[in-house]
């Protein structure tokens, strides 16, 4: 299937790892046409960069400036944004027991407000030269619910969500198309620290974790990455204000 990404500049979020740098190879493997990618992660920002020929931004997300440096940054070098693939978060744990007033703005700056600024940023490029693209925010199963220690990341996948849709309706006449993933429980290199490490579940948790789920295994960084360049791509076209559910059950409900 030809996504039409061949003449494309995309700037993918998260880039140094995980289902950012996943998303980052399937856009270089589609021969998506200027990649630049984001982290704040410079060491493996630069390795992914390298191996995908891509332009690379160190940038830190809960830096108020940062998005319009990156925007800023894109448009310098490649004279315009098509595509913007939201994919960094921070899933710092926070309870309605834990939760502090630090963790909530820690994790709004970077997983709401900064997925704003871009997506304005990114409108802004694309209206004033009456140009379509497309925007892919990736979200998360656990905006429904979520499980009791991710409260404070829930509601913000929760304005994430809310945001996809509204940038979407309110750009739809201008040709701007705007979709979301509610991505479920992917074995990321930050999930395994925070498993393994943080949480004390050992080595062996996505073994336990896999043995929950309705399919034995977990959701893969890949898959992840197939479905956000198909709604990046002009393939799914018209498809926008959509939030698709990628998971085999809804996260903290019964």
């Amino acid at each position: 299937m030809n996504l039409g990404l061949a003449q494309s500049v995309v700037i993918v979020t998260g880039a140094a790892s995980g289902i950012g740098a996943a998303i980052a190879r399937a856009a270089h493997a589609e021969g998506t046409g200027a990649l630049v990618l984001t982290d704040r992660d410079e060491p493996a920002l630069a390795r992914v960069a390298t191996e995908l020929s891509a332009h690379p931004v160190t940038a830190d997300l809960s830096d108020p400036t940062a998005p319009a440096r990156i925007a800023a940054e894109a448009i310098t070098r490649f004279g315009r944004i098509d595509g913007l693939v939201n994919a960094a978060g921070l899933t710092t744990r926070g309870s309605f027991v834990t939760g502090t007033a630090d963790i909530w703005d820690q994790l709004f700056a970077v997983n709401a407000r900064a997925a704003f600024l871009l997506m304005q940023a990114a409108i802004a490029d694309m209206t004033a030269r009456r140009a379509p693209g497309a925007i892919v925010n990736i979200g998360s199963m656990n905006a429904h619910c979520g499980i009791p220690d991710l409260a404070i990341y829930a509601a913000t996948k929760g304005a994430l969500a809310t945001l996809t849709r509204n940038a979407a309706h309110a750009h739809m006449a201008d040709a701007i198309r705007v979709n979301a993933i509610n991505l479920g429980w992917v074995a990321t290199e930050a999930e395994d620290r925070m498993q393994s490490q943080t949480l004390g579940h050992g080595p062996d948790w996505q073994a336990t974790a896999a043995a929950s789920l309705p399919l034995g295994r977990l959701v893969t960084a890949e898959e992840c990455a197939t479905l956000a360049l198909f709604l990046l791509g002009t393939a799914s076209a018209p498809m926008s204000g959509a939030v698709i559910d990628f998971e085999q059950k809804v996260a903290g409900a019964l």
